[in-house]
């Protein structure tokens, strides 16, 4: 009997330490291979992401880092302590959805401080990532989100004809609106005829009843934009910039429009479009459009 329960016993271990060894080695093919890194205590390196950073975490108090203010896709990385000894590490999550870790050791006088992870992509040099889900894109990957605004505002076709906004020299107008799971992409234009620059300082998407009686209070809901590509800042006089938003699918009554409205710095030209119903149940598919995402 004792011979018995030790072959149960071992075949039980035996058991469990394939099981254990297989999941290992699934995990070992989804390893993110870390990129290596060496910073110093009296220069800053410098590393400079394809697009936005949204996050990162720092492995330990050895390392301080910071975005740019002026440069979101810019991450300033620097030791908080001089010779450390131990390795320690960070991780970066941009706004694409993708996931980069480095490993970091302690130099004196490091050989290189600045890194353009963009350029070394290009390049084929290995930058390991690996993508993310964003809780607000639903179930749409980041890639494939950006490829869509990406693809929208390099085709840079203009079906809708009949919504723009014109006074003071600006010109404000809607080219297109496409629809793909659950999110709306809006192509918007402003042409700039004056003499003046145009400073964009915010742009609102509001759901707003069509007539509103003395006597009734208005009803609005602000939506909020969840990407835009590429940012719009200012338009230069004689000029014209377009850009796409990202906004989550919503439904209107006839007897609601979607207004977007663009405001300008500190000027009044400001500029309003009105959106029917009708214009939104005829958004384009973008399972029409041939979207390249890049790896």
């Amino acid at each position: 009997m004792n011979i018995i329960r030790n072959t149960v016993v071992i075949v039980l271990l035996v058991g469990l330490f394939i099981k254990t060894f297989a999941q290992q080695s699934d995990l070992e093919k989804g390893r993110v291979e870390p990129y290596r890194l060496e910073v110093t205590y009296n220069k800053t390196t410098h590393l400079i992401f394809p697009v936005s950073i949204r996050y990162a975490d720092l492995g330990s108090v050895l390392l301080t880092a910071g975005i740019a203010e002026d440069a979101k896709n810019v991450l300033r990385v620097k030791a908080t302590e001089k010779d450390f000894s131990e390795e320690t590490n960070f991780s970066v999550i941009t706004e694409d959805g993708k996931f980069y870790n480095f490993n970091v050791t302690y130099s004196a006088d490091p050989q290189t401080l600045n890194y353009d992870l963009h350029k070394m992509q290009q390049e084929g040099e290995r930058v390991e990532q690996k993508n993310v889900q964003f809780e607000e894109l639903g179930f749409n990957p980041p890639s494939l989100t950006e490829a869509v605004l990406k693809t929208i505002y390099q085709q840079d076709k203009r079906y809708i004809r009949h919504i723009g906004s014109k006074s003071y020299g600006i010109q404000f107008i809607l080219k297109g609106i496409y629809v793909h799971n659950g999110k709306f992409y809006f192509h918007i234009e402003v042409k700039n005829k004056s003499n003046v620059p145009y400073l964009i300082d915010y742009c609102t998407f509001k759901i707003a009843d069509k007539q509103v009686g003395k006597r009734t209070v208005s009803q609005e809901k602000q939506l909020t934009p969840l990407r835009e590509y590429p940012m719009m800042e200012m338009i230069s006089n004689e000029s014209s910039a377009s850009n796409v938003v990202l906004v989550d699918q919503f439904t209107i009554t006839d007897d609601q429009i979607l207004r977007i409205a663009l405001y300008e710095k500190n000027v009044g030209r400001n500029q309003i479009l009105e959106i029917e119903n009708s214009d939104l149940v005829n958004a384009k598919p973008v399972s029409d459009m041939k979207i390249k995402i890049s790896q």
